[in-house]
């Protein structure tokens, strides 16, 4: 069940709480759970990365997206 909607632009990104990310992305490289009721779009954000790094899930679209923007910064 997907209650946030995936985090896929730059600008998307930097409104996010970056504690926040940095607390799920802890959490999801662990391969800990998320409990989508208690935590914020911010943490579901890391989380979502952490468990992609962990090797736990595959990277989704959105998640593609935002990779190839950020590979785009260096470029520009």
């Amino acid at each position: 069940m997907q209650i946030f909607q995936p985090v896929d632009t730059l600008a998307d990104f930097y409104s996010l709480d970056e504690g926040d990310v940095l607390f799920g992305y802890m959490d999801g490289i662990q391969g800990l759970p998320c409990d989508l009721k208690q935590v914020s779009r911010a943490y579901w954000h890391g989380w979502r990365n952490g468990v992609v790094d962990g090797g736990f899930l595959e990277p989704d679209e959105a998640q593609s997206k935002l990779d190839a923007a950020f590979q785009n910064l260096g470029s520009s």
